[in-house]
């Protein structure tokens, strides 16, 4: 089964609800489905220039690396910083929801922990 099949809107919200202060929301100019902590983007799900839906997510510069050479299906973060983002091309992904959603709570815990200790503990009271 496809990934795109999987990670829709309604997968993410439930992933979001287990995450404290994730929030997901839909931007109108970007068509994509943003999911974000304090303010900050930690992934989107959209598509890229050919219409190809992707999840692009945050993630550790090595990690990243390490995830291109390993799946064909991962590539350099589209619209985005290249060395901090990922892009997950779902269509062409060989792996499963859960590494899947490993993967988008990594880009959150990275971008919760970049975020202030006071913003952090409100966040998650």
């Amino acid at each position: 089964m496809s990934l795109t099949s999987i990670v829709n809107e309604a997968w993410l919200a439930t992933l979001v609800a287990k995450l404290p202060g994730a929030e997901l929301w839909y931007n109108e100019d970007w068509q994509a489905h943003i999911l974000s902590v304090g303010g900050k983007q930690f992934a989107r799900l959209g598509t890229d220039k050919m219409g190809t839906p992707i999840v692009t997510l945050k993630g550790d510069p090595l990690e990243n690396e390490a995830l291109r050479q390993e799946f064909s299906a991962i590539v350099p973060g589209y619209y985005s910083n290249k060395q901090h983002w990922n892009s997950v091309l779902l269509d062409e992904a060989s792996f499963g929801e859960d590494r899947m959603a490993e993967m988008l709570q990594d880009g959150y815990r990275i971008v919760f922990e970049s975020l202030t200790k006071k913003l952090q503990a409100e966040l998650s009271a």
